[in-house]
């Protein structure tokens, strides 16, 4: 199985559960805010990824990568912060109480 087979499931919940949230008052500034946070973490991964790697701490086994990379870093390896950065918010907007104004709209 390759890491990019592996990233799929994790890609589906996260269009999934955000759009889940479509409805939910300041959708747009919780994009927005996800999008800002999704660039500064694939940043990070980038620098991090590359260092680790450049260090010798992790190693992939090339059979299971698509073969695109950042540096050093296999392209598959900046799925996971994307989908947090737009997952983690919707998950929490999910789990929060619906205001008196929401549940009657």
């Amino acid at each position: 199985m390759t890491y990019s087979l592996i990233v799929i499931p994790f890609v589906v919940v996260t269009v999934i559960v955000t759009l889940a949230t479509l409805r939910r008052p300041a959708f747009g500034r919780r994009m927005a805010a996800s999008a800002i946070s999704a660039a500064v973490l694939l940043v990070l991964t980038a620098v991090f990824d590359n260092a680790m790697i450049a260090a010798g701490l992790v190693v992939y086994p090339e059979e299971h990568l698509s073969g695109l990379r950042i540096g050093l870093a296999p392209l598959e390896d900046f799925s996971y912060p994307l989908c947090a950065a737009f997952l983690v918010p919707a998950v929490y907007t999910l789990l929060t109480r619906k205001t008196p104004e929401e549940r009657h709209a």
